[in-house]
């Protein structure tokens, strides 16, 4: 087995790498295995082994104010109308489409 003596250091927001290894902690996975596991993925594909794109979802500051409020009513109307899902259903749907 090669020795491991070479680093990797990177800058990022304090918030943002205490979430991740929050959830790298909850699996079990050390922030090591997984850049080594990254790295090995970017040889083996011959690049980033996950598509960077930003995802085409309609973010509020994309909306006029008319569009926001047709869209909230709209949703409103459907709750009020019982046309809901059970949350841990609606949760699944929206794990299902990342």
């Amino acid at each position: 087995m090669a020795t491991k003596s070479a680093n990797v250091t990177a800058r990022i927001q304090p918030e943002i790498k205490r979430q991740a290894e929050a959830v790298l902690n909850r699996i079990g996975l050390p922030v090591s295995v997984l850049i080594d596991t990254l790295y090995r993925q970017i040889i083996m594909t011959g690049g980033v082994p996950y598509s960077l794109v930003v995802p085409k979802l309609s973010a509020r500051d994309s909306l006029t104010d008319e569009q926001f409020n047709a869209m909230m009513e709209k949703g409103y109307d459907q709750a009020n109308s019982g046309e809901g899902l059970p949350i841990d259903e609606a949760f699944s749907k929206i794990r299902g489409g990342i």
